[in-house]
């Protein structure tokens, strides 16, 4: 799908459990396929037949799929780093099948047409080397379905966990959150210590979502808060496009307001968050020179925040104030420019937060905490303003 176009609701919907479309969009015959026979793929097309000829049931597609993966050395990291998750939602989707379909169906033997549309998936994936997300226009956080494009960034983060616990223990949490540590006497799931410190507030009313993108987290935001309002933040129309297909897509609009703005540009300070949750662009210079394929496909400016990867963070950190209210609580996530921002405000002991199934680069800070520093945040968006 092209820059200038836009999925609806009902064609997302259409597409994630309609079968023909499958079909249409893997239509490519493996005889002819993508690969040339004298690129670096040459062999890829026999090892595709040979599979189509002996391989039999599921579990069979979903090891030579992990095996095809690591040999042509394909990128597995977003959404997943696990070859074993990547190959089996190629098999899985590519049967209409749900990606945790249960493990007696792995023996269930494939059709020749239903081998055809695996093959070609992986193929087409191996080859050229776009996501699978991408391929497919789907992509899951904290367990939901997310209708994605190359106008967003395909969803990953661990702040996922804390959605999930909803951000226990600072804020009281309902019957929705959902444990993921295991108790003392493994009868039973506890909450997991993320490191947040224990406040038992009331639950947020109002909560922002900045740098939305896909709208993946303040949809999930919503539907762990069902109670609170949730502003969906970004300055990109066509981010904002597809945020749209998904909160029409989950039916939240009541729920989910997207907004477009440069940052709180263009958000009322009237507006008091209890809860402030960013995933803004981190990626340094050095790292962004430096991407494997997979990456490219991503829209560089959703990735890209200047030489250290922190020109975002310090505006948000910077501006948050006005909008937090007393009590709230700003969780910024800044991946591998956490060491940067470590030495950008050493005086500055950030909460870095701890998580169960892996992930890092995640802080919390109170309005206090942003109030007693907000000189020193001034500083580098000064700095900044001087520079650019």
């Amino acid at each position: 799908m092209s820059e200038d176009q836009t999925m609806s609701a009902e064609e997302f919907q259409n597409q994630y459990f309609n079968d023909d479309s499958l079909e249409d969009n893997m239509a490519f015959d493996l005889e002819s396929g993508l690969l040339g026979e004298d690129d670096q793929f040459a062999n890829l097309h026999a090892e595709l037949e040979e599979a189509r000829e002996q391989l039999v049931s599921i579990r069979d597609f979903i090891r030579f799929s992990v095996t095809q993966l690591r040999n042509y050395d394909v990128v597995v990291a977003q959404g997943t780093t696990d070859e074993f998750a990547e190959a089996s939602a190629i098999v899985l989707h590519s049967l209409s099948l749900d990606w945790s379909a249960n493990e007696q169906i792995l023996d269930c033997r494939l059709t020749t047409s239903e081998k055809q549309l695996v093959l070609s998936l992986l193929e087409e994936r191996i080859a050229e080397r776009k996501p699978l997300s991408y391929l497919i226009n789907l992509s899951y956080f904290c367990d939901l379905p997310f209708y994605v494009d190359e106008r967003v960034l395909i969803p990953r983060s661990p702040i996922a966990e804390l959605i999930r616990q909803q951000f226990h223990p600072y804020f009281e949490v309902t019957e929705l959150a959902k444990p993921l540590g295991i108790s003392p006497n493994e009868q039973g799931a506890a909450f997991y210590d993320h490191g947040l410190d224990v406040k038992q507030l009331s639950q947020p009313e109002r909560i922002l979502d900045m740098c939305t993108g896909s709208g993946c987290i303040a949809i999930a935001l919503a539907t762990r808060f069902v109670d609170a309002l949730v502003d969906a933040v970004d300055i990109d129309k066509g981010a904002l496009e597809v945020a749209m297909v998904n909160v029409d897509h989950h039916d939240l609009g009541h729920q989910v307001n997207v907004i477009e703005s440069d940052l709180f540009a263009k958000i009322p300070t009237e507006n008091q968050y209890e809860l402030i949750v960013t995933n803004p662009p981190y990626v340094d210079a050095a790292i962004m020179a430096d991407l494997p394929p997979e990456f490219l496909y991503e829209p560089e400016h959703a990735l890209a925040a200047g030489q250290d990867g922190l020109d975002l963070v310090h505006r948000i950190l910077f501006e948050a104030p006005d909008y937090l209210s007393p009590e709230g609580l700003l969780i910024c996530e800044v991946g591998d420019s956490e060491w940067a921002l470590k030495q950008a405000y050493p005086e500055i002991q950030l909460d870095w937060l701890k998580f169960a199934h892996g992930g890092h680069g995640v802080f919390a800070i109170t309005y206090d905490e942003l109030m007693t520093h907000r000189q020193l945040f001034a500083s580098y968006v000064q700095l900044l303003d001087s520079i650019q």
